[in-house]
């Protein structure tokens, strides 16, 4: 429904949305196969709402604020509670969907040079979209036009949260048709009984994972460290990010909502069993989140706390390879989202760029994909062309650049777009400096790199983070990294 219903590219044609069932008690219970950056945190999100406000029938809660299980400012969160005939509350439908424009300091709402969340654009404090049947929109508009960066398409954002309401309130008449048929009693029932099998299965997990301290270490580009002691013990786990990077001075600051995202991923994975994505996983897991970039403070006024953009799109994905690291299992993926942006005051545009896997005990890793904490679509290059003044020259593998190994890492893609008029562009990126890490003397992939090509022909390198303005003309290349190696190229099969 949210998809056949939106009006932006991002969500329509790029499928960067989440959709989800949460229980009475906010725990995530199931979900569509969408991002797990999104997934793992709608849980935490609804929790943190049902602490603030009532839910009563005919309800609709919008927010986006990190404080409240947000991930970023673009991802815009509705919950919508459902209550049976007697007014008990069954659970909440809720998605997530991200918005190419929420205003900021550049088109498109994620600012490389941002150092706090005001300069990112407009913060939603958790209110009432609906509230008893009635809805609220100019209210809604009215946030959407506030602050010193408003939403430079507040005509787009007001349909694209029509289609989200849509959504809601489809899942909301399934769930109930799902009672009316079942009973409550049945439907409640069930969904304890997925939690109670997805903790099981997590314990079954630690149990065959000797017992013992891992620990991990990464760093981002600009060397923020993320550190993780995981110890398992007795069908338990405890992991500890001590030792992790203090509060970003830019946007690479991450939530609590995020961290438990790339956390449920993670041990979903190591379940590796056909299982629905639950808070159930959580049960036998313990987590240390001290201070700084996994946990800054955002009790403040926006202009007094930090950035985040970067803290959901990369950070997640360089957390995602450091919980696997001491494992064993995988080698180093792209590790970023290769987000990028462009626009004007007439248009945003936002894509993430497709990579290489890292190889694993299972094979070669894929090449060209989408991976990890990210599951979208790139744009079609009509649609991308139709809709936007640009062109696209070249979207190619980028040959050699997975790592080698027993089983080679994928390799990452190269992706040239030309420019039809004057545009802002941004882009945030990771591994252009630290390598993805092979795996078992596996050898790492090659890191990427971003330039424009200026109409004298001279190259302008952009940075991991970085902007510029972008002329009429000129070329933006981007090549994205490929994935590590696993075991190393000379050994033979019975040698692992």
């Amino acid at each position: 429904m949210l998809q056949r219903t939106s009006v932006s590219v991002n969500i329509k044609e790029r499928l960067d949305f989440s959709c989800a069932l949460v229980d009475a008690q906010g725990q995530l219970v199931a979900n569509a196969p969408h991002i797990p950056v999104h997934l793992g945190s709608l849980g935490v999100c609804v929790r943190a709402v049902m602490r603030k406000m009532k839910l009563s029938p005919g309800d609709t809660i919008i927010t986006n604020h990190p404080a409240y299980g947000g991930s970023h400012l673009p991802d815009i969160t509705l919950i919508t509670p459902v209550f049976s005939e007697t007014e008990k509350l069954i659970g909440c439908v809720v998605n997530r969907a991200h918005h190419a424009e929420i205003g900021g300091r550049t088109p498109a709402s994620m600012p490389p040079d941002a150092r706090s969340l005001a300069e990112e654009g407009v913060v939603i404090y958790p209110d009432y979209l609906i509230r008893n049947h009635e809805p609220r929109w100019d209210r809604i508009r009215q946030i959407l036009l506030s602050g010193k960066y408003p939403s430079r398409a507040v005509e787009e954002n007001l349909a694209d949260l029509k289609a989200a309401l849509a959504a809601n309130i489809n899942g909301r008449e399934a769930l109930l048709e799902m009672v009316q048929f079942h009973g409550l009693e049945q439907v409640l029932r069930y969904m304890n009984r997925l939690r109670k099998h997805a903790a099981q299965k997590m314990r079954d997990t630690l149990h065959n994972i000797p017992d013992g301290v891992y620990e991990s270490e990464e760093r981002l580009d600009d060397g923020s460290p993320l550190k993780a002691r995981i110890c398992i013990k007795d069908g338990h786990c405890d992991i500890d990010f001590s030792g992790t990077g203090p509060v970003h001075n830019g946007n690479m600051n991450a939530t609590l909502a995020i961290v438990h995202g790339v956390v449920i991923y993670v041990m979903r994975l190591l379940i590796n069993e056909p299982l629905p994505l639950n808070d159930g996983i959580m049960e036998p897991l313990h987590l240390r989140i001290p201070d700084g970039l996994l946990n800054p403070d955002f009790s403040g006024l926006p202009e007094e706390c930090p950035a985040i953009v970067g803290g959901n799109v990369e950070v997640s994905q360089r957390l995602t390879d450091t919980l696997l690291k001491p494992f064993n299992i995988m080698a180093c993926s792209q590790g970023t989202m290769n987000n990028v942006l462009f626009g004007s005051d007439h248009f945003s545009y936002y894509e993430t760029v497709c990579g290489g896997c890292g190889a694993s005990k299972e094979g070669p890793g894929a090449s060209g994909v989408h991976h990890h904490m990210t599951n979208t679509r790139i744009t079609d290059p009509e649609i991308l062309e139709f809709r936007y003044p640009v062109r696209l020259e070249l979207f190619q593998i980028r040959r050699g650049s997975g790592g080698a190994g027993f089983y080679h890492g994928g390799n990452g893609v190269i992706r040239a777009i030309r420019f039809l008029e004057d545009a802002s562009l941004s882009v945030l990126s990771q591994h252009r400096i630290e390598q993805p890490y092979g795996i078992l003397k596996g050898e790492p992939g090659m890191p990427g790199r971003q330039y424009i090509v200026r109409l004298d022909g001279s190259h302008r390198a952009l940075k991991s983070v970085d902007g510029a303005n972008i002329l009429k003309g000129e070329l933006f290349y981007i090549h994205t990294p490929g994935g590590g190696g696993w075991g190393h190229p000379d050994k033979k099969g019975n040698d692992f």
